[in-house]
């Protein structure tokens, strides 16, 4: 029988390439790795890993009980479930930065008032991370957002559930007239770094105007975005969400074509009946969907 502990680590390996990346997502050491790999291997009677250049990699037969060990660990979720001798301890959620400084404190406050004794636990992270560290395991739900054009990488075994719908305006400074895009094209700009999904969809906005767009400054966090309006240094692109409550202290224009984002929640198939998670999802469900920026 093969020990499931041992399966986990090899479902680590097999998803982050690495024994060093396996050991601090799991918070072990690598020689604690190596070693239940190696026990592993034994268990399995034939050789599980193999030297690639200055690193290893997984062999066939790695590969064939990697899949295995997946589908294992859903299994043990579920049966904890039917079974009813695992109540959740916590939830364990990661949220993208907008969600995390609105909708999460008000989901919070809806689920302590109908689960009082369920905890629930946030990382701030990006929709990226946050959606590959579910399949490992390392959250039970996620908060995510993919931009009209850009649907988010589907991982096996994970399911996708929208929340909601989040408009997308142009920002300018406070005071200003509102002006359309192609308007722009001599403005500084304020955007996510490259390589996220909100860059490419802001970057083709400006390009379908007729331009492309002066890129000075460069933040993944949006607060860092409105700062920089508001101050008369750029002018930019932001979802509604993060307004809050509050006033956004900017002029706000619409799109050509008001875009939107879609907010999803994402969770492991494998947990889908969890009543834990269904009451986490369904706060933060109710907490968009009262959302109501002042524009």
């Amino acid at each position: 029988m093969f020990e499931l502990r041992r399966l986990r680590l090899l479902h680590e390996f097999a998803l982050r390439g690495t024994i060093a990346e396996v050991a601090h997502s799991l918070a072990y050491s690598p020689s604690t790795v190596s070693q239940q790999l190696a026990l592993l291997e034994r268990e399995a009677g034939v050789p599980l890993l193999e030297p690639d250049g200055r690193r290893i990699r997984l062999t066939a037969e790695g590969r064939v009980l990697a899949a295995h060990a997946a589908r294992a660990l859903e299994l043990d979720e579920q049966a904890r479930q039917l079974l009813a001798q695992a109540p959740a301890e916590a939830v364990r959620i990661s949220a993208m930065p907008t969600a995390a400084e609105t909708i999460v404190p008000a989901a919070l406050t809806a689920v302590a008032a109908t689960h009082p004794h369920l905890r629930v636990e946030m990382t701030e992270a990006p929709p990226e991370e946050g959606l590959f560290e579910l399949t490992a395991r390392r959250f039970d739900l996620v908060i995510a957002e993919q931009y009209p054009g850009h649907t988010r990488e589907r991982h096996a075994g994970n399911v996708h559930e929208l929340i909601g719908e989040d408009p997308i305006r142009l920002v300018l400074p406070p005071g200003e007239d509102p002006l359309p895009l192609a308007l722009l094209r001599d403005r500084p700009w304020v955007m996510e770094p490259v390589g996220s999904a909100a860059r490419q969809w802001a970057v083709q906005q400006c390009r379908a105007a007729g331009f492309e767009p002066d890129v000075r400054f460069e933040a993944a966090d949006l607060t860092a975005h409105v700062r920089l309006i508001e101050a008369g240094h750029a002018v930019g692109m932001l979802p509604d969400l993060i307004w809050g409550d509050v006033p956004p202290p900017v002029v706000l224009t619409d799109l050509p074509g008001s875009p939107v984002r879609e907010v999803f929640t994402a969770v492991r198939e494998s947990t889908r009946g969890s009543e834990a998670i269904a009451a986490v999802h369904a706060a933060l469900a109710g907490a968009f969907a009262q959302h109501r920026p002042r524009r």
